[in-house]
Protein backbone atom coordinates (compact mmCIF):
# COMPACT_ATOMS: atom_id res chain seq x y z
CA UNK A 1 0.00 0.00 0.00
CA UNK A 2 2.20 2.24 0.91
CA UNK A 3 5.27 1.36 -1.23
CA UNK A 4 2.88 2.25 -4.54
CA UNK A 5 2.04 5.41 -2.53
CA UNK A 6 5.38 6.40 -2.55
CA UNK A 7 6.43 5.13 -6.05
CA UNK A 8 8.73 7.44 -7.43
CA UNK A 9 10.31 8.57 -3.99
CA UNK A 10 13.42 7.75 -2.55
CA UNK A 11 12.34 7.29 1.57
CA UNK A 12 15.99 7.70 3.07
CA UNK A 13 15.60 6.49 6.87
CA UNK A 14 18.57 8.18 9.12
CA UNK A 15 18.42 5.72 12.14
CA UNK A 16 20.95 3.15 12.97
CA UNK A 17 18.62 1.75 15.26
CA UNK A 18 17.95 -1.94 14.29
CA UNK A 19 14.32 -1.69 15.62
CA UNK A 20 13.37 1.03 13.46
CA UNK A 21 14.85 -0.32 10.64
CA UNK A 22 13.03 -3.91 11.28
CA UNK A 23 9.91 -1.58 11.11
CA UNK A 24 10.73 -0.18 7.89
CA UNK A 25 11.00 -3.13 6.81
CA UNK A 26 7.57 -4.73 7.75
CA UNK A 27 6.03 -1.67 6.55
CA UNK A 28 7.05 -2.59 3.10
CA UNK A 29 8.85 -0.13 2.20
CA UNK A 30 11.76 0.92 0.31
CA UNK A 31 14.22 2.73 1.79
CA UNK A 32 17.71 3.15 2.29
CA UNK A 33 19.63 3.95 5.23
CA UNK A 34 21.99 6.84 5.63
CA UNK A 35 23.25 8.26 8.63
CA UNK A 36 24.93 11.23 9.89
CA UNK A 37 26.59 12.33 13.40
CA UNK A 38 24.85 14.65 14.96
CA UNK A 39 25.47 15.99 18.35
CA UNK A 40 22.22 15.33 20.28
CA UNK A 41 22.15 18.61 22.82
CA UNK A 42 19.12 20.89 23.63
CA UNK A 43 18.21 23.40 25.43
CA UNK A 44 18.30 22.54 28.88
CA UNK A 45 14.65 24.25 29.13
CA UNK A 46 13.09 22.01 27.13
CA UNK A 47 10.54 19.24 28.19
CA UNK A 48 8.87 15.90 27.58
CA UNK A 49 8.35 16.30 23.62
CA UNK A 50 9.81 19.54 23.34
CA UNK A 51 13.27 18.10 23.67
CA UNK A 52 12.22 14.87 20.83
CA UNK A 53 10.93 17.05 19.01
CA UNK A 54 13.85 19.48 18.67
CA UNK A 55 16.54 16.68 18.21
CA UNK A 56 14.36 14.58 15.55
CA UNK A 57 14.28 18.08 13.57
CA UNK A 58 18.50 18.50 14.53
CA UNK A 59 18.79 15.00 13.40
CA UNK A 60 16.57 16.03 9.89
CA UNK A 61 18.59 19.63 9.61
CA UNK A 62 22.15 18.12 9.13
CA UNK A 63 20.81 16.42 5.69
CA UNK A 64 19.00 19.27 4.75
CA UNK A 65 21.67 20.82 1.35
CA UNK A 66 21.36 17.31 0.37
CA UNK A 67 18.06 16.21 -0.04
CA UNK A 68 16.77 15.86 -3.39
CA UNK A 69 12.99 17.14 -4.93
CA UNK A 70 11.78 13.10 -4.93
CA UNK A 71 13.81 12.58 -1.18
CA UNK A 72 11.60 12.09 2.12
CA UNK A 73 13.63 11.49 5.09
CA UNK A 74 12.89 10.35 8.28
CA UNK A 75 14.43 11.01 11.01
CA UNK A 76 13.65 10.23 14.80
CA UNK A 77 14.26 10.21 18.49
CA UNK A 78 12.87 8.48 21.43
CA UNK A 79 13.18 9.51 25.14
CA UNK A 80 12.23 8.25 28.47
CA UNK A 81 10.69 11.03 30.51
CA UNK A 82 10.45 10.17 34.19
CA UNK A 83 9.62 12.91 37.18
CA UNK A 84 10.35 15.48 35.37
CA UNK A 85 13.34 14.33 33.71
CA UNK A 86 14.59 13.06 30.37
CA UNK A 87 16.55 9.84 30.57
CA UNK A 88 18.25 8.92 27.17
CA UNK A 89 21.00 6.33 26.96
CA UNK A 90 22.72 5.69 29.60
CA UNK A 91 26.64 6.89 30.26
CA UNK A 92 27.77 3.14 31.95
CA UNK A 93 26.47 0.42 33.48
CA UNK A 94 25.74 2.19 36.70
CA UNK A 95 23.98 4.94 35.05
CA UNK A 96 21.83 2.48 33.53
CA UNK A 97 21.26 0.49 36.95
CA UNK A 98 20.27 3.45 38.64
CA UNK A 99 17.95 4.56 35.26
CA UNK A 100 16.00 1.23 35.97
CA UNK A 101 15.83 1.45 39.82
CA UNK A 102 14.08 4.61 38.95
CA UNK A 103 11.47 3.33 37.25
CA UNK A 104 10.94 0.48 39.56
CA UNK A 105 7.12 0.33 40.83
CA UNK A 106 6.52 3.68 38.98
CA UNK A 107 4.63 5.05 35.76
CA UNK A 108 6.79 6.75 33.68
CA UNK A 109 6.57 8.24 29.88
CA UNK A 110 8.10 7.06 26.58
CA UNK A 111 8.45 9.93 23.76
CA UNK A 112 8.89 9.31 20.36
CA UNK A 113 9.15 12.40 18.28
CA UNK A 114 8.88 11.69 14.09
CA UNK A 115 10.10 14.66 11.73
CA UNK A 116 9.76 13.66 7.79
CA UNK A 117 11.24 15.90 5.41
CA UNK A 118 10.74 16.70 1.72
CA UNK A 119 13.17 19.70 0.20
CA UNK A 120 10.20 21.79 0.48
CA UNK A 121 8.07 20.55 3.43
CA UNK A 122 8.86 19.59 7.14
CA UNK A 123 6.25 17.36 9.34
CA UNK A 124 6.99 16.98 13.00
CA UNK A 125 4.74 14.58 15.10
CA UNK A 126 5.08 12.84 18.35
CA UNK A 127 3.96 9.64 20.03
CA UNK A 128 3.73 9.39 24.11
CA UNK A 129 3.07 5.81 25.81
CA UNK A 130 2.78 5.55 29.60
CA UNK A 131 4.51 2.52 30.77
CA UNK A 132 3.90 1.51 34.49
CA UNK A 133 6.90 -1.58 36.05
CA UNK A 134 6.50 -3.74 38.81
CA UNK A 135 9.34 -3.32 41.43
CA UNK A 136 12.13 -4.61 40.97
CA UNK A 137 14.72 -6.41 43.11
CA UNK A 138 18.76 -5.15 42.74
CA UNK A 139 19.26 -8.54 41.43
CA UNK A 140 16.77 -8.60 38.79
CA UNK A 141 17.95 -4.79 37.47
CA UNK A 142 21.27 -6.57 37.51
CA UNK A 143 20.78 -10.09 35.61
CA UNK A 144 18.55 -7.01 33.09
CA UNK A 145 22.20 -5.69 32.23
CA UNK A 146 24.42 -8.20 32.45
CA UNK A 147 22.58 -10.63 30.52
CA UNK A 148 20.96 -7.95 27.64
CA UNK A 149 22.91 -4.97 27.84
CA UNK A 150 20.43 -2.14 26.77
CA UNK A 151 23.53 0.38 26.64
CA UNK A 152 21.94 1.76 23.58
CA UNK A 153 18.48 1.86 24.84
CA UNK A 154 16.58 5.29 26.27
CA UNK A 155 15.59 4.78 29.71
CA UNK A 156 17.90 1.09 29.80
CA UNK A 157 15.59 -0.95 28.56
CA UNK A 158 13.89 -2.79 25.42
CA UNK A 159 10.80 -3.74 26.30
CA UNK A 160 10.70 -6.08 23.50
CA UNK A 161 13.72 -8.13 25.89
CA UNK A 162 13.34 -9.94 29.15
CA UNK A 163 12.71 -6.77 31.08
CA UNK A 164 8.98 -6.28 29.12
CA UNK A 165 8.10 -9.99 29.97
CA UNK A 166 8.88 -9.69 33.84
CA UNK A 167 8.55 -5.97 34.82
CA UNK A 168 6.16 -4.48 32.77
CA UNK A 169 2.70 -4.30 34.48
CA UNK A 170 0.78 -1.93 32.19
CA UNK A 171 1.31 0.12 28.81
CA UNK A 172 -1.43 3.07 28.15
CA UNK A 173 -0.34 3.92 24.26
CA UNK A 174 1.53 2.33 21.53
CA UNK A 175 3.86 -0.72 21.72
CA UNK A 176 5.34 0.23 19.25
CA UNK A 177 6.35 3.79 20.31
CA UNK A 178 7.93 2.19 23.49
CA UNK A 179 10.29 -0.49 21.15
CA UNK A 180 11.60 2.81 19.42
CA UNK A 181 9.00 4.16 16.61
CA UNK A 182 5.19 4.80 16.37
CA UNK A 183 4.65 2.86 13.44
CA UNK A 184 0.70 3.50 13.00
CA UNK A 185 1.57 7.51 12.91
CA UNK A 186 4.39 7.50 10.66
CA UNK A 187 2.44 5.10 8.20
CA UNK A 188 -0.69 7.69 8.38
CA UNK A 189 1.77 10.88 8.00
CA UNK A 190 3.33 8.96 5.25
CA UNK A 191 0.38 8.21 3.39
CA UNK A 192 -0.83 11.58 3.49
CA UNK A 193 2.35 13.40 3.05
CA UNK A 194 2.91 13.18 -0.79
Amino acid sequence: MLREKLKGYSVILASGSPRRQQFFKELDLDFEIRLKEVEEIYDETLEAEAITNYLAELKANAFTEELSEKDILVTSDTIVWHEGKALGKPKDYQDAFQMIASLSGKTHEVITSVCIRTKSKTDTFYEVTKVTFNVLRDDEIRYYLDHYKPFDKAGSYGIQEWIGLVAIARIDGSYANVVGLPVDKVYQHLLTFV
